[in-house]
């Protein structure tokens, strides 16, 4: 009834959290917002940013915890980090985090970075040919973010200069990366 969903920027934490948030309900609290809250039976929560919880805030996330236990609540606790490594200094609550079960989205390999680059560039309205996602997929960083960046630097240079988005264009830009 506990999870802490891992995975590096750009991974889709924050889009899997909202699904998750529409189909149960949850009540939706930032971290750096959390206070004491009633919890009802059965209630399901989802803290954002948990990692980043104040220290001011870890008793109200210890409360919290135990509160959603007894009630037959969930807690869904998006994050780029496992819980044992965030800088929490109560220890009791410390201690409930790091036996939270960790669900971890890794960084993509060629497929998917295949298809994350189609739906970035579909998203801005781009057909890139089929030659030009294998050229990136073998050049840039398996990363989320890698992709995020490579296409919207793409996009924007290709505004900017009237130019078609193709791999030397890619090249280009690869070639003299900041």
């Amino acid at each position: 009834r506990k999870l802490a969903l891992i995975g590096p920027k750009g991974s889709g934490k924050s889009h899997l959290a909202r699904i998750f948030q529409t189909q149960t309900e949850a009540v939706l609290v930032p971290a750096e917002d959390l206070v004491q809250m009633p919890v009802s039976d059965g209630q399901t929560v989802l803290i954002e940013a948990a990692n980043r919880l104040p220290r001011t805030s870890e008793e109200a996330l210890f409360h919290l915890h135990n509160n959603l236990r007894s009630a037959g609540g969930k807690l869904l606790l998006p994050s780029r980090g496992a819980p044992s490594r965030w800088p929490i200094a109560l220890p009791d609550l410390a201690s409930r985090m790091q036996a939270t079960t960790i669900a971890r989205i890794e960084d993509p390999d060629d497929a998917l970075m295949s298809a994350l680059l189609m739906k970035l560039f579909a998203d801005r309205q781009i057909l890139p040919k089929p030659a030009l996602i294998k050229y990136l997929t073998r050049r840039i960083e398996r990363s989320f973010a890698a992709a995020n960046h490579i296409v919207a630097r793409l996009d924007a240079r290709a505004l900017a200069t009237g130019r078609k988005i193709n791999e030397k264009l890619a090249g280009e830009l690869l070639d003299n990366a900041d």
